[in-house]
């Protein structure tokens, strides 16, 4: 009897640990609507290691509320009532508890203020990645940001940081709703060479911003929120839900905001000397975004410039492009031609959308003809 007891010791243990683990969605308190008392707050600084619940922080941390006035400049907040502000060398930090060996992404959401070269350093455990965010990409100054990190232990610290030093302490980039989704990335088939050429598999989308998320630079994340795909780039992409926007197919799509500063690639397995085609969509978001648009499509070295007469409102046109394999390895990359501002508010960037990207050899394509 005694071993039985043991045994659902044990088993009650691991199902308690397994309840602890971190689940798709907001972190602890992660859009910060439960603040500190008033205790512990000197006008909006917050005084106290640990007084806001669910975070511990370090440096001069605001507490702002939406409205909050700083000189001329009204502060918005994106998502609920409060956001924090984080000062030269301020961080917040939180322990998430995560599987080793899984891959993860980050999605929170940031605005610049004061500062103009202001940045955020976002680590768990050994990875890291700075993430400049004075380029704003949407039309309230704030934009929400993916980053991926490859857990290595159940427990892992993850901290933000603002590695700025402004002359005013208080400036520094406000930040709203910090989430956490475990990625799977899908495999190629024999449906498709690519790994998630539909893009239904990617970061945590906010379901109440009409925003999107934007997918940093490989130099400034080694592990893609995106699974498969990389942005070989100096910019961003913007991975957009058919919640908020048009996708041709499907729940996700990316749109290419920064014209041949935004490339998204892909590395697919090839036979040298076999032909293959590539196929993809291009659209428009349904962000106003207006224009005559060309998406630029390589495929090892075969290219294809696809134009597409956007009138702002959604759709989309289907094109090909066929390869010969040079090696066991081809190259896949989209970029847009050129830069495009949405129609209703000229300084958010925008762009082309791609979707639904596959890869086949030409045998296999007409077999499913």
């Amino acid at each position: 009897m005694k071993s039985v007891v043991i045994v659902a010791a044990v088993l009650l243990g691991f199902v308690a640990t397994v309840s602890l683990a971190v689940s798709d969605g907001l972190l602890d308190n992660g859009n910060f609507e439960r603040g500190p008392n008033k205790s512990d707050l000197r006008g909006t600084e917050v005084i106290g290691r640990r007084a806001v619940p669910g975070w511990e922080i370090s440096g001069f941390v605001e507490y702002i509320e939406a409205g909050h006035m700083q000189g001329d400049m009204l502060l918005v907040v994106p998502q609920g009532a409060f956001a924090v502000r984080l000062g030269n060398e301020a961080s917040i930090k939180q322990t998430i508890k995560v599987t080793p060996g899984e891959f993860y992404s980050i999605t929170f959401s940031a605005g610049r203020t004061c500062g103009q070269q202001e940045r955020l350093n976002i680590s768990v455990d050994g990875d890291s990645g700075v993430l400049p965010i004075q380029t704003t990409y949407s039309s309230n100054g704030w934009d929400s940001y993916a980053w991926a990190f490859k857990a290595v232990a159940a427990e892992s610290s993850l901290r933000i940081h603002n590695p700025g030093v402004e002359d005013d302490p208080a400036c520094g980039p406000l930040l709203d709703a910090v989430a956490i989704k475990a990625l799977h990335p899908p495999r190629a088939s024999n449906q498709n060479l690519l790994k998630n050429g539909d893009f239904e598999e990617g970061p945590y989308v906010f379901p109440d911003t009409p925003w999107g998320v934007l997918i940093p630079p490989i130099t400034e994340d080694d592990h893609s929120p995106l699974p498969g795909w990389i942005v070989e780039s100096l910019k961003a992409v913007k991975y957009v839900d058919a919640a908020h926007f048009s996708a041709p197919q499907g729940r996700r799509a990316v749109e290419l905001l920064a014209g041949r500063e935004g490339a998204l690639v892909q590395i697919t397995r090839t036979v040298p000397g076999r032909n293959y085609r590539l196929s993809f969509a291009v659209g428009d978001a349904n962000n106003t975004c207006r224009g005559s648009m060309v998406v630029e499509a390589f495929a090892d070295r075969s290219t294809a410039k696809v134009p597409y007469q956007s009138t702002g409102k959604g759709g989309f046109k289907r094109a090909v492009l066929e390869f010969t394999a040079t090696g066991s390895r081809s190259r896949i990359m989209f970029f847009s031609t050129f830069y495009h501002t949405r129609n209703d508010d000229l300084s958010s960037l925008c762009g082309p959308v791609v979707d639904d990207v596959r890869v086949l050899s030409i045998h296999r394509s007409r077999r499913l003809l």
